[in-house]
């Protein structure tokens, strides 16, 4: 009775083993979309992962021959990053299955330079759907990013850095698989526009600087007033730009002022009570505001203050033929 009961699982345990592939470091044309799902590990949700796997190193049972998975992925999936000439380490990292419907799975490929986590789906038929990268190992200092997949599996990738004032400054990304669209975005979140800084336009930076007070005085480089050339050596034209209190109180003022003493001048808007003095002094320039420029800059801050002359860059000397 044992001997026919053996004789019955045998095949059975040898057909198992012979499914089960425990190896895909080799180039085998035998192995197929299933069989590759199947060589990855199941992930349970929700999971989640940092851009520090990418530094780890992998055990070597779970390196993925280039061969083989480029004859299930498209070749773009990796050039796009790698480039053509280049065959990254391919490791499995794990695999979702959508119970009767498609198969996510985590795929990491590393050069001496570049690391890249992708996700790569198949369809329930077994057929390769989309892929993305989803973590770097190779952006600047101070960046990191992490990925998650929750119970609805939903994709979400975030990424962070510190801005110039130390703040943490983030992005979200989630996404959802589409049969037709592949891997949708369907919500962008993050605290990097608020934060960021737009750059200061000098409308007169262009402009003659021959008049021996003409050139840029500053505080910083958010506090700067530019002197040019007027229409006559009485005049020159002017434009300030000024922040306060962290950026919370800002001014800008362009216009024409008119020496009235040998180192004193003055202006006055036509549209609005307006009223600027300039006085220039050996090494910079004192502003004072002489009558309300509320216009021009918020409540609680005014049009005043010394800015250093900024001294003009040296031009380089002609090369001797």
């Amino acid at each position: 009775m044992k001997k026919f009961l053996l004789l019955i699982l045998l095949p059975a345990l040898l057909f198992s083993c012979k499914s089960k592939k425990t190896s895909l470091a080799e180039n085998d044309d035998q192995v197929d979309a299933h069989d590759f799902a199947e060589f990855f590990q199941p992930l349970k949700l929700p999971f989640q992962v940092s851009d520090t796997i990418l530094r780890h190193k992998d055990p070597e049972a779970s390196l993925i021959n280039n061969k083989i998975f480029t004859r299930l992925v498209p070749d773009s999936v990796l050039t796009k990053y790698f480039g053509k000439e280049v065959r990254p380490r391919l490791h499995a990292i794990g695999r979702v299955t959508v119970p009767d419907n498609e198969t996510y799975l985590f795929v990491k490929a590393t050069t001496a330079t570049r690391k890249v986590l992708y996700i790569v789906c198949f369809d329930k038929k077994n057929a390769f759907s989309a892929a993305r990268p989803v973590l770097y190992a190779d952006n600047e200092p101070g960046y990191s990013g992490m990925a998650a997949m929750d119970l609805k599996y939903t994709l979400t990738v975030t990424h962070q850095r510190k801005g110039p004032d130390g703040q943490m400054l983030y992005k979200k990304d989630a996404y959802v698989f589409n049969d037709a669209a592949g891997f949708m975005l369907i919500l962008t979140e993050s605290n990097e526009a608020k934060n960021k800084i737009p750059p200061i336009y000098n409308p007169i930076d262009t402009f003659s600087h021959k008049h021996k007070f003409t050139g840029d005085y500053m505080q910083d480089k958010r506090n700067i007033i530019s002197i040019r050339d007027g229409k006559d050596p009485s005049r020159f034209l002017f434009f300030v730009h000024f922040e306060k209190d962290d950026g919370s109180c800002k001014g800008e003022l362009k216009g024409e002022a008119k020496f009235v003493s040998a180192n004193t001048a003055r202006f006055r808007s036509n549209a609005d009570p307006c009223a600027v003095e300039f006085s220039f002094h050996t090494a910079g320039l004192a502003m004072k505001e002489l009558d309300g420029c509320g216009n021009h800059r918020d409540i609680k801050c005014f049009f005043e203050g010394y800015y250093e002359k900024k001294k003009a860059k040296t031009p380089a000397p002609a090369l001797r033929k």
